[in-house]
């Protein structure tokens, strides 16, 4: 296939509520976009870097530039390039995950365009709908908390994800517990916000019966977690730590976790994720689909790779309006307690073209030579 350029699109996309977690607070998302143009049509991919660099080092304006002076050049300097050549191309580039997939996405929805192939038959999709989770960051105080959960339950979501950090995570999960009982499907996520010195306080959620909780040491502390997977009953699942399928090999090996968070940005695209989770399916590991305040475009993605047959838990693959009025797709709603897979060609979704011109800030066209 040949690219006969990519443009890097910039767009503001408010939220409709601030979003806390244990490394600060988000408002709006600076989302960068990028097109795949061919001769046969475009492709589009979401790069999931935040404006600032908290959940990992990739930020956005960070990411927009490695793109333009580094990764782009190497696939438009290739005459014919294929979604399982972007990878290979790309990997002379060290590090850099979020912006390489964004890339991947954007000739994969091409590639698959052309071909009339949806996403999710692509991956392996086994599901034409998705179970939703719904993610609920730090509130200012218990009732609030409370008020918000009930809110997401009455829309019909199946699962709650609470975001914890020191000081905030006994005495809310207790309070959540205690208020919609024992069949609510509940799990945290610290965030890496703990260290082993507070295996006691860890412990202590073990009496709520959680799914999980989500990556509560360093992203970088393997062993401590495998530690700590002794020293709790609660199931560990690791997201930072997760990078590659290399890495979720050693977590599993390790015994520092027993769940995958599966983000495609964090560990370079849609195929690698495809990898992790055929990994945790041999591993006997369960795996869910996180998100990262995904537009409509990343969270169209998102959606058909959840609907492999591994992925077996509610992942964060929540409705357009948990986090936008309007969304720069036609919005995903929830339909009960579950989310549509696309089935059109690529990706399945496309910008609405009035809607992305009034939310971009900027633009970059990077031709082909």
């Amino acid at each position: 296939m040949k690219i006969t350029g990519f443009e890097l699109r910039r767009i503001a996309m408010p939220l409709v509520a601030p979003f806390r977690t244990s490394f600060g607070v988000e408002t709006d998302r600076d989302v960068l976009l990028v097109r795949a143009a061919t001769p046969d049509g475009d492709g589009w991919g979401e790069c999931v870097a935040m404006s600032e660099p908290l959940y990992s080092p990739e930020y956005a304006d960070g990411a927009a530039q490695v793109i333009e002076r580094f990764l782009a050049p190497r696939l438009l300097a290739t005459g014919d390039v294929g979604p399982l050549d972007v990878a290979r191309l790309l990997e002379p580039v060290r590090g850099h995950r979020m912006a390489k997939a964004a890339l991947e996405t954007a000739v994969l929805d091409a590639w698959l365009r052309a071909r009339g192939e949806s996403f999710g038959s692509y991956l392996g999709a086994v599901r034409d709908r998705v179970p939703a989770g719904v993610s609920v960051g730090i509130m200012d105080s218990v009732p609030a908390l409370l008020d918000s959960v009930a809110g997401y339950l009455d829309q019909g979501y199946l699962r709650i994800k609470l975001k914890i950090e020191p000081g905030w995570d006994v005495a809310p999960v207790e309070a959540v517990r205690s208020r919609f009982g024992s069949d609510l499907l509940l799990q945290v996520d610290a965030n890496a916000a703990y260290t082993l010195a507070d295996a006691r306080v860890l412990a202590a959620l073990d009496e709520f019966d959680l799914l999980l909780i989500e990556q509560p040491l360093a992203e970088d502390d393997l062993r401590q977690h495998a530690s700590l997977a002794q020293l709790i009953r609660t199931p560990i699942c690791l997201d930072e730590s997760i990078e590659s399928a290399k890495d979720a090999a050693d977590a599993l090996l390790l015994g520092a976790c027993r769940i995958i968070n599966v983000k495609p940005g964090r560990v370079g695209g849609y195929l690698e994720a495809r990898r992790i989770h055929d990994l945790a399916q041999a591993h006997g590991a369960a795996v869910w689909c996180g998100g990262m305040l995904e537009t409509g475009i990343g969270r169209a993605a998102n959606v058909a790779l959840a609907a492999l047959p591994g992925f077996t838990l509610p992942g964060d693959t929540s409705a357009s309006d948990r986090y936008f009025a309007q969304d720069v797709t036609e919005p995903f709603v929830l339909a009960d307690g579950h989310v549509a897979v696309p089935s059109g060609p690529g990706l399945g979704v496309e910008p609405l073209p009035d809607v992305l011109a009034a939310l971009t800030t900027s633009t970059t066209w990077l031709p082909a030579a």
